[in-house]
């Protein structure tokens, strides 16, 4: 078993407030969990209204398998509308 684990910042440009920042970071968990079954929580920055820092994980079988879902996460997250990825960190983790 094969832990994805992924940490990414955002920056929210558009957003002038932290209820406008919310908005983008709600829409983009909502759609990386739907679309990918990943689970997602912003982890970091809550009060900066331009700056969010947000977790992901999940749970493959092989590495290979693990490797190819954290780079259509990131494709996917690089693509969103109203978020500018400033950093990206993924990892594989082995459970034995």
């Amino acid at each position: 078993m094969k832990l994805g684990v992924m940490k990414v910042v955002l920056q929210v440009p558009m957003a002038h407030s932290l209820k406008e920042k919310r908005a983008v970071v709600k829409s983009l968990k909502e759609r990386l969990t739907s679309r990918f079954n990943v689970s997602v929580a912003e982890v970091a920055d809550q009060d900066l209204h331009q700056r969010a820092t947000i977790g992901i994980a999940f749970v493959a079988l092989e590495a290979r398998n693990a490797d190819a879902k954290l780079q259509k996460l990131e494709d996917f997250i690089e693509t969103h509308d109203g978020a500018v990825v400033i950093d990206l960190e993924k990892e594989i983790l082995h459970e034995d």
